[in-house]
């Protein structure tokens, strides 16, 4: 299906803002087209196209925090989050952005939860295990007739 033709105008605006780099979407918005029907004009214009890239700066290597941030500090990160996801104006990649924080914050408090839950695990198993070496002791001098009370007697007297 033929979409309405081309003005002389729209061809002008299509060859000034491809040649200053605006992006496929805002064209077709600004001229009320597809973005389809914007390539196939370029191309038939025989325009040369230079998308433009943003170096985004990237993580290489992680830096390991000395302490583990509090449940506190992850939801008022996730709050922020959502509180700047509420403004309009936001482009693609803050909107994106602010996605994975909150994702990120998500995901550590769930995970720091579990953690604290094993610490306190580990801890009782540990005290536990403490427990379970004296009663072992004591059931060793029980065996041999003596009492745990008598036998400190014995080693003091």
């Amino acid at each position: 299906m033929k979409g309405k033709p081309w003005t002389v105008g729209e061809e002008k605006e299509l060859r000034k803002l491809v040649e200053s780099g605006v992006s496929v979407g805002i064209i077709a918005a600004k001229l009320t087209k597809t973005p389809g029907a914007i390539v196939k004009k370029w191309k038939r214009l025989g325009l040369e196209v230079v998308v433009a890239t943003r170096q985004a700066p990237t993580t290489t290597s992680l830096v390991l925090p000395k302490e583990l941030p509090s449940v506190e500090e992850a939801l008022k990160m996730l709050a922020g989050a959502l509180e700047t996801a509420c403004k309009p104006g936001l482009d693609k990649v803050e909107i994106q952005r602010l996605q994975v924080v909150a994702t990120l914050a998500r995901t550590y408090e769930e995970v720091l939860a579990d953690y604290l839950d094993y610490r306190g695990i580990e801890s009782q198993l540990l005290e536990l295990k403490e427990k379970y070496e004296l009663l072992k002791e004591k059931e060793t001098f029980v065996v041999y007739g003596l009492d745990l009370n008598e036998a400190k007697m014995r080693e003091i007297g």
